[in-house]
């Protein structure tokens, strides 16, 4: 069982609360990409890791900037939660009045930590919350973002966390800020299977969402194994192929995935089984062939042992 899956089936649950403040003009790009990755990490362990709730300041539907239109949960008072996330994008100058500011130095205390997305960093600055904290804005305008406010260390990147804020340079980089709070929340794993999820929608057993790295040889090793995964192949073949030592795989694979590379082949197998089971009409049997496994037997085992259930079971779940 990998890193993510023991968090998720042997620890008490805590649900991470977002509250998400929009405002008119908003990008639902932008929200589309914060919002998504954590429902995919919902959907992949079966459990609410995450949870959010939509407010504006005066409880009014919020339009986005493509004409979205956004009932929100409520107006923002009282909400408590692990990270208040605010999200405005057109015409922010003009939100950065005296009631916006007071209403987010008040959330400030109720909440663990404060995200500014697209242009929400600049209410966050002008209501004084980056101060001492290095932040970031959408990258055009980072230099009057920078001559606004002197007590903000700005640094041009795509997304920035510093102790309790966080900021994000734009609805791109806003799926990336998601999957490293999913990293740091849940370990690799998890974001890896959210990114393969979210971003690679071809057939049962293509690649995986490369792992970002410095070392490029675990995406190596995880393309190998994806391509191999109805015949699976020996760690020592699987380093003969790419040309270094099966020590060097162990010892990587370990270090960014915090698992062995036997442990994760067959988490990739078993997440192709998975697939297979939710989305075909595949009798067990197949489904044990097409992700190397010699009988069906040995495959339900493993996939109960996973995921907590038998692939029929997941099966007739999936449907209801």
């Amino acid at each position: 069982m990998q890193y993510w899956s023991i968090i998720v089936q042997r620890s008490k649950i805590v649900t991470q609360r977002y509250n998400i403040l929009l405002f008119d003009g908003f990008s639902n790009y932008c929200l589309a990409s914060l919002v998504e990755p954590l429902r995919a990490a919902n959907t992949l362990a079966g459990q609410p890791l995450y949870a959010w709730r939509y407010y504006s300041l005066d409880g009014a539907p919020a339009q986005s900037s493509s004409g979205l239109r956004v009932t929100p949960d409520g107006t923002l008072g009282i909400e408590t939660g692990e990270v208040l996330v605010v999200m405005p994008s057109y015409g922010y100058l003009d939100l950065a009045v005296s009631e916006t500011l007071r209403a987010l130095r008040r959330a400030a205390t109720r909440h663990a930590r404060l995200a500014g997305l697209d242009t929400g960093s600049w209410l966050l600055a002008r209501a004084g919350l980056l101060d001492d904290h290095r932040a970031t804005i959408h990258w055009d305008e980072l230099s009057r973002f920078e001559e606004a406010f002197p007590d903000v260390e700005v640094v041009q990147e795509r997304f920035v966390i510093d102790r309790n804020r966080i900021t994000c340079s734009g609805a791109m980089a806003a799926y990336d800020l998601a999957t490293a709070l999913i990293l740091a929340d849940h370990g690799p794993l998890l974001s890896m299977e959210v990114a393969h999820l979210l971003m690679n929608r071809s057939e049962p057993g293509s690649a995986a969402q490369p792992i970002k790295s410095e070392d490029s040889l675990v995406n190596r090793v995880l393309s190998v194994m994806q391509n191999s995964l109805e015949t699976p192949l020996r760690i020592k073949d699987i380093a003969r192929q790419l040309g270094c030592s099966q020590k060097r795989i162990e010892i990587r694979v370990q270090a960014e995935l915090g698992t062995t590379p036997q442990a994760l082949y067959r988490r990739l197998r078993l997440i192709l089984a998975r697939k297979l089971a939710a989305e075909t009409q595949q009798s067990v049997a197949e489904i044990a062939s097409r992700c190397g496994y010699e009988n069906a037997s040995a495959m339900t085992r493993a996939f109960r042992s996973e995921f907590g259930l038998t692939p029929t079971a997941y099966r007739n779940n999936s449907k209801g």
